[in-house]
This record gives structure tokens, C-alpha cells and sequence, in this order.
């Protein structure tokens, strides 16, 4: 195990052992914690119940979250026509079809978002290999597959998140910086834990939403109370 250094040390010292913290408390002791010399992301990360090898447990979905996350996502569509055009009006990154799928088949992947019309999906299908392991490849159940592309690349482009769960059935996702006033970044982990906690697969059995973490990107994570 590589030591840890004196930062983390002093943010870990801080943390009451055994404690789980409630949200508002976990944002106060993270803005404690030392700083770095750079602004950190927030990330909340949950443990779930489910088992993630059976597909019909899969935790995968999107939130707008109330405060964004301080950073403006890049979004590329794959539409035609009207919808291109409306894509484009929206601050699209890339519009396309099959160009834009060659193009990503090639090894391009400098965005954070693929946004795709219906129709589109002949050529995006095309993409899993390369989208799917990067969490990028667009789904109904994440509203990136969709007819309404404009306001699609707005929300997403606000900071609205994609969030899907791991092998393991772990579930991470951005809340914003560590430069949020406390209540904003508060709101933010607290609305996500809400949405997560109403996804429980019908056959998973149990209990959910099992243990939760919140850190930033140089500090050990803050155990939270999601009970």
C-alpha cells in the first residue's frame, strides 16, 4: 500500500471513528479537510444491494442536479436533418451520423456525452466497445437516446449527469467543487441520494442503498448515514 500523505493524514485525522455522518455534516467536515492546490471534485460514491452481474438490476439513469457541478460538459448528437440543426443550436460539440461514429470507431473520444436520436441508433450501435466501458453510450434510461436533442444537450451541458454501477455494484458520481457554498454541495449529494434511493431493481432483494462515502478528489471518504 503507498503511504498517504501528510494532507490526507490530517483530513483523516479529523474524521470521529465509527461515525456515520449526515450529509450537511459530512459537507461541513469535508470544507475542513486541507486543501489542495487545486479545486477539487466532490464525488459521492454507494455501495448497493443488488447483484450487478444480473442485468436486470442494473442502477443506470441521469439527474439535473440542482446546483450543476461546475463544469460545462462537451456533447456530441448523432441526428440529421432538423435535428442536426437543432443539435447545433443548442451548443452541440460534434452533429453527425455515420461520420461522427467513424470518426469516434477511430479512437476519438474528447467528450463527456453522446446524445442520439432514435434513428441514429444503427450507427451508435456500432460503438459499444468503445462507448460502453467509458459510460458514454447513449440509453433511454439515461434520456440520451431521444427525439427532444436540444433541450437534451442543454441540461447535459448544465451539468445534468449520467450515472451507471459498477461490477461491483458501487455507484460514484460528481456533486460539484469543493468551492460550493456548503449548502449548495449539501443540496446536491442529498437530491442524488434521494433519486438513487427510488431506482431499486424490482428483484433485488434487501436492502439498497447499503453504505455511502463522500470525499473529494485528494481526501478519504466521509461515511454517511443513507439509512
Amino acid at each position: 500500500m503507498p503511504k498517504q500523505g501528510k494532507r490526507y493524514r490530517a483530513a483523516a485525522g479529523l474524521r470521529q471513528e465509527g461515525r456515520l455522518y449526515q450529509v450537511s455534516e459530512a459537507v461541513d467536515l469535508l470544507a475542513k479537510f486541507p486543501k489542495a492546490k487545486f479545486d477539487e471534485t466532490v464525488t459521492v460514491c454507494l455501495r448497493l444491494g443488488i447483484d450487478a452481474k444480473q442485468s436486470d438490476q442494473v442502477v443506470r439513469g441521469s439527474i439535473s442536479l440542482p446546483n450543476g457541478i461546475g463544469k460545462e460538459l462537451k456533447v456530441v448528437v448523432f441526428a440529421e436533418g432538423a435535428k442536426a440543426e437543432e443539435a447545433r443550436a443548442a451548443g452541440a460539440l460534434e452533429v453527425g451520423s455515420a461520420d461522427l461514429a467513424e470518426k469516434i470507431s477511430g479512437g476519438w473520444t474528447e467528450f463527456d456525452v453522446a446524445v442520439a436520436t432514435p434513428d441514429m441508433m444503427k450507427h451508435v450501435g456500432k460503438l459499444g466497445k468503445v462507448l460502453g466501458p467509458q459510460g458514454k453510450m447513449p440509453s433511454p434510461k439515461a434520456g440520451t437516446v431521444t427525439l427532444d436533442v436540444g433541450a437534451a444537450v442543454r441540461e447535459f451541458k448544465a451539468g445534468k449527469i449520467e450515472f451507471r454501477n459498477d461490477a461491483g455494484g458501487n455507484l460514484a458520481a460528481p456533486m460539484g467543487k469543493r468551492s460550493f457554498p456548503k449548502d449548495k454541495l449539501t443540496q446536491n449529494v442529498q437530491a442524488f441520494i434521494d433519486h438513487v434511493r427510488t431506482m431499486k431493481p424490482t428483484s433485488s432483494k434487501g436492502h439498497f442503498l447499503l453504505k455511502g462515502t463522500l470525499a473529494s478528489t485528494h481526501s478519504p471518504g466521509i461515511p454517511l448515514n443513507i439509512a
